[in-house]
C-alpha cells in the first residue's frame, strides 16, 4: 500500500538557501515550459511529451541567463516536468482543471527521488545540501532508521515551516473487526454531520474563533507601503492564521472520519458538488468553511484501507423531503423547516436526521416498511410516490359526501 508521512523540518540557514534557489529554479522549469506547451498548443495544436520537455531542459541549461539551473540538484527539475505532464494528461481526461503558473508566494516544493537523496538510519542527506536535514519524526511505533522511501518532498509553506513527506510502501494494516453497523451521514451548515443513528457532530467554527485576529492583521497590512520589510511580516502573520485554522479543521476532519470508519461497517454520504454550491453568495462562505470535500476523501482511503464500504447517494435524490418511516414525498420543503410531520402517515421528523436516514436507505444499507407492509428502497428516479392503503373501508348506508 502506497503512504506518505509528513513532519517538520528545520534545515540550517545554509541548507534554507539552497533549499530556496531549488524552489526558484522549480518555478522557472514549471512556467516556462507550461507557456512553451500552451504556445504549441495554440499555433500548431499538437500535445507535448515529456520526452521533448526534457530535451528542452538540456537545452535551458546551456542558455546564458539560466545557468544558474545547475546550480542546484537536476533530479527535482525533471520531477517537476513529470508533475506536470500528469496534470496535463488529468486536464485532457477532464478530472482536474487546466495547470495554472507557479507564484513565488504560495507554497514552494521540491521532490527527490532515490538518485538524490540518502536516508540512512534516520539521517537524511539531500543532493547538493550541505549536511542532514533535521527533522521530528511523530509516530513512535515507527522507526524512522528503517524507513526506506522513493519519494521524498521538501516544502515550505507561506508563513515560513518547513516540511519534508516520505512517500513509501508499506504492508497493507490487518482490517479491523466487523461491527455489523451501518450509517448514513447528512453534512449541513448548522452542525457539521448528522447521523442516521440520532447522533450530531457539531461545527469546530475553526475560522469564526481567529476571524477578529485576522480583520485587524489584515487592516495593518492594507497601510503598510508595497514591498517593504513591514508589509512582509504583517503578511506573514496573516499566513500563520490561516495555517493555525487549516491545521485544526484537518485534524477536526481526521478523527471525524477515522471516528466513522472504526465504528460503522457500511457509511452512506450524499454527493455534494461543492464547488456549484459555493457559487451561492450567500452561503459560499460558509461552505468553504466546512471541509466537506476534504472530509469525503478521507472517508473514501481509510474505508478502503480499513475493509469498510462507503457508498455516494445521487445528489439529487430528495432526502429532506422524503419521508423515512412511509416514503411520502413533500412537494416544497424551505430550508428554513428544520421540522416537518408526513402528511401521509402523521410521524414527526427532524430535517437532518430524517435526511441521514433516506441517504442510508438509497445507498441499500437500510430499509423502511410502507403502509403496506413492505419493503421500501428509494432509488433513481428520485420521485416516490406515497404508499397507498390497501383496507377495505367500512360499508355505510346512505349518499356519500366529499
Amino acid at each position: 500500500m502506497r503512504t506518505a508521512y509528513k513532519c517538520r523540518a528545520y534545515p540550517t540557514p545554509e541548507q534554507a538557501a539552497v533549499l530556496n534557489r531549488t524552489f526558484g529554479c522549480v518555478r522557472v522549469v514549471w512556467n516556462r515550459t507550461l507557456v512553451a506547451r500552451h504556445a504549441r498548443w495554440h499555433t500548431e495544436r499538437k500535445s507535448t511529451s515529456y520526452a521533448e520537455t526534457d530535451r528542452a531542459l538540456t537545452e535551458m541549461k546551456c542558455v546564458p541567463e539560466l545557468a544558474f539551473l545547475n546550480e542546484v540538484s537536476s533530479v527535482p527539475l525533471q520531477q517537476t516536468l513529470r508533475h506536470q505532464h500528469n496534470a496535463m494528461t488529468a486536464f485532457f481526461a477532464k478530472r482536474a482543471r487546466y495547470p495554472r503558473f507557479k507564484s513565488r508566494h504560495g507554497r514552494q516544493s521540491a521532490s527527490y527521488t532515490r538518485s538524490a537523496f540518502r536516508m540512512r538510519n534516520g539521517h537524511l542527506s539531500l543532493g547538493k545540501t550541505p549536511g542532514a536535514l533535521a527533522f521530528v519524526w511523530s509516530w513512535p511505533n515507527i522507526d524512522a532508521a528503517t524507513l526506506d522511501p522513493s519519494t521524498v518532498t521538501v516544502s515550505r509553506n507561506p508563513d515560513g515551516r518547513w516540511y519534508v513527506t516520505f512517500a513509501l510502501d508499506v504492508e497493507v494494516p490487518p482490517a479491523p473487526e466487523l461491527t455489523g453497523r451501518v450509517v448514513g451521514v447528512d453534512l449541513g451548515l448548522t452542525d457539521f454531520a448528522v447521523l442516521s443513528t440520532g447522533e450530531r457532530i457539531p461545527h469546530p467554527k475553526h475560522m469564526e474563533r481567529r476571524e477578529r485576529r485576522l480583520r485587524r492583521y489584515q487592516r495593518m497590512m492594507a497601510r503598510k507601503k508595497r514591498g517593504s520589510n513591514n508589509r512582509a511580516k504583517i503578511k506573514k502573520k496573516i499566513a500563520r492564521v490561516h495555517s493555525q485554522v487549516r491545521d485544526a479543521r484537518r485534524d477536526f476532519l481526521h478523527k471525524a472520519s477515522t471516528a466513522l470508519v472504526r465504528r460503522f461497517d457500511a457509511i452512506a454520504v450524499e454527493d455534494l458538488a461543492v464547488a456549484n454550491m459555493a457559487r451561492n453568495h450567500r452561503l459560499a462562505k460558509a461552505i468553504s468553511r466546512t471541509g466537506w470535500a476534504e472530509f469525503r476523501q478521507m472517508l473514501a482511503y481509510k474505508a478502503h484501507r480499513d475493509g469498510r464500504h462507503l457508498a455516494v447517494v445521487d445528489r439529487w435524490y430528495p432526502s429532506s423531503k422524503t419521508c423515512s418511516t412511509c416514503g411520502h414525498l413533500l412537494a416544497r420543503l424551505s430550508l428554513q423547516t428544520r421540522r416537518w410531520t408526513c402528511p401521509n402517515c402523521g410521524t414527526r421528523h427532524d430535517r437532518d436526521v430524517n435526511a441521514a436516514k433516506n441517504i442510508a436507505v438509497a445507498a441499500g444499507l437500510a430499509e423502511t416498511i410502507n403502509a403496506c407492509g413492505a419493503d421500501v428502497r428509494h432509488g433513481r428516479p428520485p420521485s416516490v410516490r406515497s404508499a397507498m392503503n390497501q383496507e377495505l373501508s367500512r360499508a355505510i348506508e346512505g349518499i356519500p359526501v366529499l
